[in-house]
């Protein structure tokens, strides 16, 4: 397939700039994956669609305030520096903006002397290795001085940090959200419970990569990032109670889709693990364990409308993604949702 062949037109207003107060009151497509039919509703709306027996599997990675502005020490000009993935203590891989003041032994300074930074490394990619120095706990000095790494095509200024967060994130590592998982409430988490409607946990701390272009016009062509997995024993009884049972397990998100996707690819079997994965799904893919799946509006020509394609059909796709421009829906991190089924 071509990666024009997931191409859509969308006009730049719907692109949301900001989230939706209250987390819940942003719309939901919601789409039966077998006929493509289309029904309008919100996320609050979500309950009436599950029944009890039914498994939702949310990613419970928390974001790094990972982007840092600091100056270079030799020159006192202006860097930008974002976390990527820990190496080691104090030692990550970053993307320096502009790189060429980022040169191996070239020391940097973040908050008025809060963090330092060395470069020991250039990597493949041009990215950097950077040793950290601080007083005290690394991870409260990033709380301190960090700002959320949100993609470049929100421009407007995020007033509180927590609502690029879940509300039931725990586990630090991500470089962005798993944006699906913003509508929920912990209001709604309980009303599900009360239905009946069990709730599981896994972590796939999202890279950058996550929206990296698609560049090559055969999508085969394309090789994908990999990221940092853990499937807890607990949320694997859970599926495989479900399944047992006849219900429905439902992934909150394209990277708790990606997660479970890859222990049932890697292990031909759910049971509890860790590791990396640059599993790329797209159409022609049989899922192995995928019922159902909630998630956000994507970009034309990501990896992630070709992941939803292949769960809902390529024609559905298109057609959602069509409608929704038609009846203006709120696209990409902080948009509406769509929930399959």
């Amino acid at each position: 397939m071509l990666k024009s062949d997931f191409y859509y037109d969308l006009p730049e207003e719907l692109i949301a700039q900001t989230p939706i107060e209250p987390r819940n009151h942003s719309r939901m497509l919601k789409v039966d994956r077998v006929t493509g039919e289309l029904e309008h509703a919100h996320f609050y709306n979500l309950c009436d669609y599950l029944k009890k027996g039914d498994l939702l599997v949310m990613n419970d990675s928390r974001v790094l305030p990972a982007r840092l502005f600091g100056v270079k020490d030799s020159t006192g000009a202006v860097v930008e520096f974002l976390l990527l993935e820990q190496k080691g203590d104090k030692l990550w891989e970053t993307l320096v903006r502009p790189g060429k003041k980022a040169k191996p032994g070239a020391k940097f300074t973040f908050g008025d002397g809060i963090l330092k930074a060395e470069i020991m490394e250039t990597v493949e990619g041009g990215n950097r290795i950077a040793k950290f120095e601080c007083e005290g706990n690394f991870f409260t000095a990033l709380e301190n001085i960090g700002q959320m790494p949100l993609p470049p095509y929100i421009t407007e200024k995020l007033e509180d940090k927590e609502r690029y967060q879940t509300v039931y994130s725990r586990e630090l590592g991500s470089a962005a959200a798993p944006t699906a998982g913003l509508h929920f409430t912990k209001e709604m988490l309980e009303e599900l419970k009360c239905k009946g409607v069990n709730l599981a946990y896994v972590t796939l701390h999202v890279g950058l990569g996550t929206f990296r272009p698609v560049k090559e016009d055969n999508i085969l062509d394309h090789k994908m990032h990999s990221e940092h997995y853990f499937m807890p024993k607990e949320t694997a009884e859970l599926i495989n109670r479900t399944k047992a049972n006849g219900g429905r397990v439902i992934a909150v998100g394209t990277t708790s889709c990606r997660t479970l996707e890859s222990v049932a690819t890697f292990y031909d079997k759910i049971d509890e693990c860790e590791g990396y994965t640059d599993i790329f799904i797209y159409p022609g893919y049989k899922f192995k364990v995928l019922d159902g799946l909630i998630t956000n509006f994507h970009l034309p020509e990501s990896t992630l409308i070709m992941l939803v394609s292949a769960f809902m059909g390529y024609d559905n796709t298109m057609n959602a993604y069509k409608k929704a421009v038609e009846e203006r829906y709120r696209f990409f991190s902080f948009g509406d949702a769509m929930l399959i089924l």
